[in-house]
């Protein structure tokens, strides 16, 4: 079977698909972490914003800010976990050769994901966005794609990476 179709593809000339399996197939991407990052962010905004605010109800003030922290939370550790399988599953000893700042980038990832988690600080949570952003570049420059940088078109608007296709 092999044979034919390399004959074929003598003939035909496939295009040819490059990808990296893992049971069930991998798609690493890490557009996913950067936007749970973005929503730490925006909630933490949030949460500033309804501090300010002088609610008609005791109750709806909790129950706003519960949820605005429950989401906070959900996304700093989905984040966290889309770093993590991405470093785990993708990233290889030759990537770690050309780009040495990797393992110290995935670190600092990790620790403003729980600094995230554990506060309402938004220096932290904007570095949190800003770490996950030096880590897309670096793995899209992994894949020999070009990136650029561009406002995100939703609050909090922050600065992002995206590849440049």
């Amino acid at each position: 079977m092999y044979n034919i179709i390399a004959k074929l593809d003598s003939l035909v000339r496939f295009d040819h698909a490059k990808a990296h399996c893992d049971v069930p197939c991998g798609i690493y991407d890490p557009s996913t972490a950067q936007i749970a990052a973005l929503t730490v962010v925006r909630m933490v905004d949030l949460m500033n914003d309804l501090e300010g605010q002088t609610p008609q109800k005791k109750v709806d003030f909790h129950n706003s800010m519960s949820r605005y922290i429950a989401v906070k939370e959900e996304h700093a550790e989905k984040a966290k976990r889309e770093i993590r399988v991405i470093w785990g599953d993708y990233i290889k000893a030759q990537h770690l050769e050309k780009f040495p700042q990797l393992n110290g980038i995935v670190h600092s990832i990790m620790q403003f994901g729980s600094t995230s988690r554990q506060t309402a600080d938004r220096e932290s949570a904007v570095k949190f966005v800003d770490a996950i952003n030096e880590f897309a570049d670096i793995f899209w420059q992994t894949k020999s794609i070009a990136t650029k940088k561009a406002q995100a078109p939703y609050a909090p608007a922050l600065e992002m990476v995206y590849p440049d296709l």
